[in-house]
């Protein structure tokens, strides 16, 4: 396997979730030999504790929801339709099971070499895997990230994100503290499958870098939903009382009790134990790995990409990057990097809230006057039908005399899946009177950002 250079494989991946896994089946097309070291199972965060069972429960959730909306047309609905939990559980791992199975034989097809180690770095181009050590000139960090806990006591007593999918059942009573995506994704998925969910922000509204407009909807209809949030709420210790957990705030009151208590406060990238400083690699201030636009680390020939890096830390981000790392350095497409504006997301919540492009708060503070912006809020048909009080809201964000969009935002029923087109779109450079020029699918939601005057 060496060659001259006394260098064992071509390329060394550290970190075997979606980032890594993507850099090495991109490498192997090229004909380079590949080491992927992954000690847990491949997928990463995504496949594990994140995307795959985070969308397995909302789905969950979603049909619970529509099994409601059904008995208010008129089906024959059994009384009883709550989810059990562990029946679910077994055709989750299923699934998820099946995901890691096609990893494994992909890599072996595409002839990457999986060690089932942690790997650490020993220098610039060597890393140790348990007793072995392997050499490549060129090495790919993408161990990902990990979710943290406050500093206040008795935080021990809490969970995390990733405890979410171990549960068995659904707690009857249950606490978030946070108010990113975490928070908004899991209060949906629990409230409406029976559980009172509580959400505890530090900020005066949930999900503060995305569009106000759609988070203040999103937050009107988790209160119709039976959702508790309490904004701008500063924790100061958690107590157990009895079988429960009670929240103390900063004035001393209590909240509770809870059957369970999630932090979602954020994540923090793996970063410790592997060797950077011996291999020259700085991190950020925030502790994730320094890079430049086209992953470089300060150490020449070892690269960085996903949530190490802490650049937008979405799963396809990290794939994107990761391949067009991989066809600069083996490809031979010098320019080929990763363009990190106008990249599109969605917040799984219920229902779904995503965007792409600037918010309107952003599009005033660089554009200022020349903003010019478009809402519609609505009921969906099926809401509608069923006269639930739930509502949507799309918006385009639009700038100058052309009436360039350069934000495209929304909250309600399919906006996950209407999103994505739109986010061509507004990539290459569409104008309102574009949208405006296509004729509009009758009846849906989507229409709504064709027919916005």
């Amino acid at each position: 396997m060496n060659d001259p250079g006394g260098f064992d494989y071509d390329l060394i991946i550290l970190g075997g979730g979606s980032g890594g896994l993507a850099g090495a089946f991109r490498a192997a097309e090229h004909g380079a030999r590949v080491a992927l070291l992954e000690p847990g199972e491949l997928g990463g965060t995504c496949v594990n504790a994140g995307c795959v069972p985070k969308k397995a429960m909302w789905l969950a959730a979603d049909l619970a929801a529509r099994i409601d909306i059904a008995a208010r047309l008129g089906f024959d609905v059994p009384e009883s339709t709550t989810l059990d939990w562990r029946e679910f559980i077994v055709d989750r791992q299923r699934y998820i099971s099946n995901i890691h199975e096609s990893y494994r034989k992909r890599l072996d097809e595409a002839g990457v070499t999986l060690v089932p180690q942690r790997g650490v770095l020993l220098d610039a181009h060597t890393v140790r895997a348990g007793g072995t050590r392997l050499r490549a000139p060129h090495i790919l960090l993408a161990t990902g990230s990990h979710p943290v806990r406050p500093d206040v006591p008795g935080a021990e007593l809490g969970g995390v994100s990733d405890d979410f999918f171990n549960w068995c059942e659904a707690p009857a009573r249950v606490a978030l503290l946070g108010g990113g995506y975490i928070s908004a994704e899991l209060a949906g998925v629990l409230q409406v499958l029976g559980t009172r969910a509580e959400i505890f922000a530090r900020s005066g509204r949930l999900l503060q870098q995305m569009d106000s407009d759609v988070v203040n909807q999103l937050q009107d209809n988790y209160r119709h939903l039976g959702v508790g949030l309490h904004l701008e709420y500063n924790v100061r210790e958690v107590q157990r009382d009895g079988d429960g957990l009670v929240l103390v705030d900063s004035a001393g009151e209590k909240t509770g009790p809870f059957d369970q208590l999630v932090f979602a406060i954020g994540r923090r990238a793996n970063t410790a134990g592997i060797g950077l400083e011996e291999a020259g690699v700085q991190l950020a201030d925030d502790g994730a790995i320094r890079v430049d636009g086209y992953q470089n680390t300060t150490a020449e020939g070892v690269y960085a990409v996903g949530d190490v890096t802490g650049q937008l830390t979405l799963t396809p981000v990290a794939i994107a990057a990761a391949r067009r790392l991989m066809d600069r350095v083996f490809g031979g497409k010098a320019g080929s990097r990763l363009d990190y504006d106008n990249v599109p997301f969605v917040v799984f919540s219920h229902p779904p809230l995503g965007g792409i492009g600037l918010t309107e708060e952003q599009a005033r503070k660089q554009h200022g006057d020349a903003v010019k912006v478009y809402r519609s809020t609505f009921r969906p048909m099926l809401h509608a039908l069923a006269d639930t009080p739930l509502r949507s809201l799309f918006k385009l964000v639009c700038v100058g005399p052309d009436q360039r969009v350069v934000g495209i935002h929304a909250f309600g029923e399919a906006a996950d899946e209407i999103l994505q087109g739109f986010a061509v779109a507004l990539k290459r450079g569409i104008t309102l009177d574009d949208l405006h020029d296509t004729v509009a699918i009758h009846p849906t939601s989507a229409e709504e950002f064709v027919l916005m005057r």
